[in-house]
């Protein structure tokens, strides 16, 4: 059997990063509507560590690590997985699916700023526009009062922007720190770390668990979707394009995903997808090319 060419593999690949992550922010919504938000997550990558280990073990990677390390992943994990996307289900009880997503694609902003806050580089023109554009877009998004229902909404708005600038801090720290140099492996540290304290959190807070067996159909679908799509296919395919093209070709998801998470959220949940919306998501993620696409030099 002759083996799919390198173009095709990185094609493929494109549309997991695409279609598959742009497809978790339903799955978290349809999947937040039965069970406890953090109760989920941890469930989530707790499963997904495993079959990463396994996965791991079998191609024989290394599976050392330092204390330095597992702090660092520890750090990592509570950045990425237990505050960024814990967190962020539990506001998508209050906040469509696509609405969140767009939100959500403010990151690359919040990393220019705090790469300015932090390095103190002098921001370039274009980069400059894409903030600028980057908070029309977020005004325009959050100002519609048709979406914004309740006190709740308004909350569920204001945790997202704290869970991408979570998102965003964890990016510029894990470029410097000191973790698993194999990224599947230093992966599975971070989402086995995230679960077990998703968990502790999660019983803390008195949310209800359930079995499995206990789920709808449906809901046993989603979470399969999750760990095995949106936590291992699609993150190996986004490592994997790390290494055949380029960076900026790859942050292209970054403005992709919102789209396909709000007419996925409008197809199959009929979720609000007004005139407001679609030219705030046209402001916003514009603003987002721009800044994703400056050079290497400065920011």
């Amino acid at each position: 059997m002759q083996k799919p060419s390198s173009k095709t593999l990185i094609i493929l690949a494109f549309i997991a990063i695409y279609v598959i992550w742009g497809s978790t922010y339903l799955l978290n919504k349809i999947a937040v509507t039965e069970l406890p938000p953090l109760f989920l997550a941890s469930i989530r990558f707790f499963s997904a560590s495993i079959l990463i280990f396994a996965i791991a073990k079998a191609f024989k990677f290394s599976l050392k690590i330092t204390k330095k390390q597992l702090l660092n992943s520890t750090i990592v994990g509570f950045l990425f997985l237990v505050y960024g996307n814990g967190v962020f289900v539990w506001a998508l009880k209050y906040v469509d699916s696509g609405f969140g997503a767009l939100l959500a694609s403010t990151q690359p902003l919040f990393v220019l700023l705090l790469m300015r806050i932090m390095d103190k580089k002098k921001m370039r023109p274009k980069s400059l526009i894409g903030v600028a554009l980057g908070i029309i877009g977020m005004y325009l998004l959050v100002s519609q009062k048709e979406l914004v229902t309740n006190e709740k909404t308004l909350l569920g708005i204001f945790m997202i922007f704290t869970c991408v600038l979570s998102w965003s801090y964890g990016g510029v720290f894990v470029a410097k720190a000191d973790v698993p140099k194999n990224y599947f492996v230093s992966s599975g540290y971070q989402m086995a770390i995230a679960s077990i304290i998703l968990a502790f959190t999660s019983l803390s807070l008195g949310e209800t668990w359930t079995s499995p067996l206990d789920w709808s159909f449906k809901v046993q679908l989603v979470m399969v979707a999750l760990i095995v799509f949106g936590g291992i296919v699609a993150f190996t395919a986004f490592n994997y394009l790390l290494k055949q093209v380029s960076t900026e070709k790859v942050a292209t998801s970054a403005y992709v995903n919102p789209i396909v998470a709000m007419i996925l959220g409008w197809y199959v949940l009929d979720e609000t997808l007004s005139a407001q919306s679609i030219i705030a998501a046209s402001v916003l993620l514009t603003g987002v090319y721009f800044i994703t696409t400056r050079k290497k030099e400065g920011i």
